[in-house]
């Protein structure tokens, strides 16, 4: 990967669209979940632009889908989703990011990203329930320990202080809104 990004680059991970959204089965079928995954992915790589975006995967349909939707594809086979997050945010910082915003592909309310690059330590947007992280900005060159999961808000913010770095948290709601489990989809969607 060549230095072309400039400063400032989006990763979006993105799992294979049929395993997506599992949480949802007792509301949805397979198709409509794996349908729905990918509206919201798109959606998500949509508000990134007009910044550089980055999917990273491992499953080649996903692949195929971003660079049709015109994303930069990371592959990284079989390291779950931190080693994959922090294996494409040391690929974009090689490819001159020198901040990488990381947004999770399940954001259907989701905004303009690039506002959360303006601050110069870690952002970071925690989902409604003061949980998991749905957007992070972190510097490049800070070597930034992701920990995704449950309690995983907390985790960040500890690891951006374990650092040094300043913390800002912002509680935005169309950002916070994700979709995990059936209570999460809008009403009529199930």
């Amino acid at each position: 990967m060549t230095n072309w990004l400039g400063p400032i680059a989006v990763l979006v991970p993105v799992k294979a669209f049929a395993n997506a959204k599992l949480r949802l089965a007792p509301a949805l079928p397979a198709s409509d979940r794996a349908r729905l995954a990918q509206t919201m992915a798109a959606h998500v790589l949509e508000v990134a632009r007009p910044l550089p975006v980055a999917v990273v995967c491992d499953d080649p349909p996903v692949a195929d889908w971003a660079r049709r939707h015109g994303a930069l594809v990371i592959w990284e086979p079989g390291r779950g989703l931190n080693g994959a997050v922090q294996a494409g945010v040391e690929r974009l910082a090689t490819a001159g990011a020198q901040k990488v915003i990381v947004a999770h592909a399940d954001l259907p309310l989701a905004g303009p990203l690039g506002w959360a690059c303006r601050f110069s330590g870690v952002t970071l947007v925690p989902d409604r329930r003061d949980d998991g992280t749905n957007v992070a900005c972190v510097p490049t060159a800070s070597e930034f320990t992701f920990s995704y999961g449950p309690g995983s808000f907390q985790r960040h913010g500890a690891e951006a202080r374990r650092l040094g770095l300043g913390l800002r948290v912002v509680r935005e709601p169309l950002l916070g809104h994700d979709v995990d489990v059936p209570a999460d989809l809008p009403v009529g969607a199930a």
